[in-house]
């Protein structure tokens, strides 16, 4: 057992360390009574005179002690490091586990999985980083889209070409067993303490080839260009896959093939596969210098070296819809993310160090199925007529359609450039965004930008710059599955992930890997 500490101040000229030395003196805990005390999780607090807030994770000799200090400080509670609790089924395998799809949740179930002893096959529609990073880089140079690899398929999932980001609301304990494994293959250890984390698309790129070779070391399979082309489901179990053409019989699949595999899931429906629509958001990219963010959120201490690029939050709610920013880039660029021809995708990356000119976020507007249709394929399907739609206005030849973000709010069309320069990298081309979006988004789209300008000042009305659109914040379908985890209509098919409906960034998606995985570890001997 342990103590949390929280709400420990340090200036921006001291070191964050010095958090752990008065945490101690708060408590009027001597050296002799501690086993361990460290930082446990420190962000900015960019209220009046800027500062950092820390929490600290310290383990006293006596556990009563602990106990007491937790009810006599508000700010400190009690702190158990959970372990990972295993049971093994008595099921036998009929044929191999496979894991469709290498994102975050295809990873960290694999991994899950070899580390108990268990042999997975992972089958990854795309290809392997280094390849993968040279078909992107070409597309964004010019080059033709790979359909089959890239930023949205292939090694590590759409996660890769993004900020890394790292941050979660789910409040699960497998949250600390992630970052620890994330470390263990190369991520900087900072993520361990940061209340915002991210690894950054460069480093996240190394740390995803690092995890795979321990897959591969522990004796699990995975296998690039290999997509899952088909299930053959009877009586409600599937008895084989076929990939690259080639029947396997399969013990159990866990399907993990990220939210933008919509030919997979018309596959699956069409196999008997239960789905249903659910809610997801469509919008834009927003860019602005990261100057003017820093001055906007940081004032007179803008600057200081010690302040990591300023980083902001926004929703604006009308009844049940919803505008917000998601997918904050600090210092990042927008970046070409279509994975079918004729269409349009945007979507946000930074490196780890965030020193781009720009900052972005995505400004989005929730969609429910009352806005496209209840049949399980009919967001998808209103995701693809919008994405084609962006690229006729872009001007059919890879541009993404573009307005300054204030001309969008007023009504205008002027598209005369300030101080902020568009990174798409296939170029933009002045569009009326209006004109893309059904009236009811657009409308509400524009009344949240003009709130958010009275939350941060410039916001909308300024030099900062649309560029649309984003539509792959989140998988449009959702597959049922049990209290067991596996799917309503197979008992060996494992919906995972957010393809699947279960997750929504990289941490819940690698979280329900590691939960999917101890439910295949349930059901299943070795």
């Amino acid at each position: 057992m342990a103590i949390i500490v929280s709400q420990i101040k340090t200036s921006l000229d001291e070191a964050k360390d010095n958090a752990v030395s008065k945490a101690l003196s708060l408590l009027c805990v001597s050296a002799k009574e501690v086993k361990a005390a460290r930082l446990y999780k420190t962000s900015v607090d960019a209220r009046r005179d800027i500062c950092f807030v820390s929490s600290v994770y310290i383990e006293l000799e006596s556990a009563a002690k602990e106990r007491k200090l937790a009810q006599k400080h508000q700010n400190v509670r009690l702190h158990e490091n959970e372990a990972l609790e295993v049971a093994f089924g008595t099921e036998r395998l009929d044929g191999d586990i496979y894991i469709a799809g290498f994102g975050p949740a295809g990873m960290f179930c694999a991994l899950t999985l070899c580390e108990f002893g268990y042999r997975p096959v992972v089958l990854e529609r795309g290809a392997a980083m280094d390849e993968r990073i040279r078909a992107v880089e070409g597309y964004w140079n010019g080059g033709v889209l790979d359909k089959s690899t890239n930023v949205q398929f292939g090694e590590g999932g759409a996660g890769t070409f993004s900020d890394g980001k790292l941050t979660t609301r789910i409040g699960d304990p497998l949250c600390s067993r992630v970052l620890e494994r994330l470390c263990e293959f190369g991520a900087p250890e900072e993520i361990l303490t940061k209340a915002k984390p991210h690894i950054g698309t460069d480093k996240l790129r190394a740390v995803v080839k690092n995890l795979r070779n321990k897959i591969i070391e522990y004796g699990g399979e995975v296998r690039f260009l290999s997509p899952l082309e088909e299930i053959q489901l009877q009586n409600g179990h599937i008895s084989s896959i076929t990939v690259n053409g080639a029947e396997e019989r399969c013990g159990a699949l866990a399907l993990a093939v990220g939210h933008s595999a919509h030919d997979t899931f018309s596959m699956l429906l069409r196999n008997g596969v239960e789905m249903v629509p659910k809610p997801f958001s469509v919008g834009a990219r927003i860019e602005h210098l990261q100057s003017d963010i820093d001055a906007a959120l940081y004032g007179r201490y803008a600057g200081h070296p010690a302040l990591p690029p300023a980083e902001y939050q926004l929703s604006y709610r009308e009844g049940e819809r919803g505008v917000y920013t998601f997918c904050m880039c600090p210092g990042g660029y927008v970046v070409a993310s279509a994975s079918s021809d004729g269409t349009i995708v945007t979507n946000g990356m930074s490196y780890f160090d965030r020193a781009g000119e720009n900052a972005n976020s995505a400004v989005l507007v929730s969609v429910t199925p009352d806005d496209f249709g209840n049949e399980p394929l009919a967001g998808a399907e209103f995701i693809h007529r919008l994405e084609q739609r962006a690229y006729e206005m872009g001007g059919g030849r890879g541009k993404a359609p573009a307005a300054l973000t204030r001309e969008f709010v007023s009504g205008g069309s002027s598209f005369t450039l300030g101080r902020v320069t568009p990174t798409y990298p296939l170029g933009v081309q002045q569009a009326d965004l209006r004109q893309l979006f059904p009236e009811h988004i657009s409308d509400i789209m524009a009344r949240g930008l003009s709130y958010f300008d009275r939350r941060i000042k410039g916001f909308s009305d300024s030099d900062s710059v649309l560029t649309a659109i984003e539509t792959r914040s989140s998988s449009p379908v959702r597959i049922p599955r049990c209290e067991a985890g596996f799917a309503s209509c197979a008992d060996n098919l494992f919906p995972c992930g957010e393809g699947a409906g279960y997750a929504g960034g990289i941490m819940s998606a690698a979280v329900d890997g590691i939960r999917t995985a101890l439910k295949i570890m349930e059901k299943y001997a070795k």
